[in-house]
């Protein structure tokens, strides 16, 4: 449906880098990266607001690399909606049907269904300068909707809408992605690619790092820093071999038992903190039990956070009621626990 061969555009001191990317028809495709990693500069040379130095851009198989924006059957959704303040929302929804010359009694009808459908209807007549975070995303969507595009491109949508809005405009773009229109949504945020998303990319420094399922992108990161975006904390250096009949990964003193699998020498161990047990008695019967002291006890989302020295520094997770059992403190010794299977080389 969208398909992107060897895209590279250099601006400023920063340049995208051979980026190949295809995303299904009526795919939820949400690009991930850091400010600054190349995401809203790859809408924009999809969208036809700028030009790549190489490469094509493909749309329904047609290639649109030098098609001017009107003809692209992309539609955009800024960062900071773009709406004009000096329309009412009802003029801000017609513009590129007026721009098109659609007969009136058309685009009335055409502006009405599409203010219902993302729940702006008793919002027509107001100036967009009166309207709230919430309310001005919903105009910008109806916009981008109203020319039919086989693609809607998203630039950061959550990034200006208070937390208590943001699960309203979630169900709006998933209302959307139903009504069967293919969606490419890039940020920075780990959290809506797990909620929206059908399948993920990672970007950083102009180049895709990975691309799949959200679930295999994040529980098989081929490196560090995709692992960051799946909220991993726990990574080791070490060195693999195997002694006495197991598989070991060292990391300077300690050592690791893993799971039968092939592994290159040397790699990266990636820990989920929610994997790690945690108890103030020694777990003998645990693959790996390690010994350590609690340096740090935060309040988090879902629970605590802490991190514990044993050498290697650990990220851990507990709720409410395991801290209260075990009466964790700062300064306390615990023992971390957690199987082979939960192990993971990169």
């Amino acid at each position: 449906m969208l398909e992107l061969k060897n895209i590279s555009k250099n601006f400023g001191n920063f340049a995208l880098k051979n980026i190949n990317l295809n995303i299904s028809k009526g795919e939820y495709f949400i690009l991930l990266g850091r400010s600054g990693a190349g995401k809203s500069l790859l809408l924009e040379l999809i969208a036809g607001l700028r030009s790549p130095d190489t490469g094509s851009i493909y749309l329904n198989g047609r290639d649109i690399t030098d098609e001017k924006i009107q003809k692209r059957k992309a539609g955009m959704v800024f960062q900071d909606y773009a709406i004009f303040p000096h329309l009412t929302v009802y003029d801000n929804i017609a513009y590129s049907l007026k721009i098109r010359r659609l007969p009136r009694n058309e685009t009335d009808a055409i502006v009405r269904q599409m203010s219902e459908n993302v729940n702006i209807a008793h919002l027509l007549d107001r100036r967009t300068d009166d309207l709230s975070g919430g309310e001005s995303q919903r105009v910008a969507v109806a916009r981008a909707l109203v020319t039919s595009p086989d693609i809607i491109l998203l630039d950061e949508p959550m990034a200006s809408i208070d937390t208590t809005l943001r699960d309203d405009v979630r169900r709006l773009l998933r209302k959307i992605n139903e009504m069967g229109i293919t969606m490419l949504h890039v940020t920075h945020d780990y959290s809506e690619a797990v909620r929206l998303a059908h399948r993920v990319g990672v970007i950083h420094n102009g180049k895709i790092l990975q691309t799949g399922s959200p679930e295999s992108v994040f529980s098989k990161p081929v490196n560090k820093f995709v692992a960051r975006f799946a909220g991993i904390q726990n990574f080791y250096s070490v060195e693999i071999y195997r002694i006495d009949g197991k598989l070991v990964a060292e990391s300077g003193n300690r050592k690791y038992i893993l799971p039968e699998a092939d592994y290159p020498e040397n790699g990266l161990l990636i820990i989920e903190s929610n994997s790690i047990g945690l108890s103030v008695i020694e777990q003998n019967d645990r693959d790996n039990c390690i010994r350590g002291i609690i340096t740090e006890l935060n309040r988090a989302e879902n629970g605590y956070e802490l991190f514990v020295d044993s050498g290697d520094m650990f990220h851990v997770v507990v709720d409410k009621k395991n801290l209260e059992k075990l009466s964790l403190k700062v300064g306390q010794s615990v023992f971390l626990s957690f199987s082979s299977n939960n192990l993971r080389i990169i």
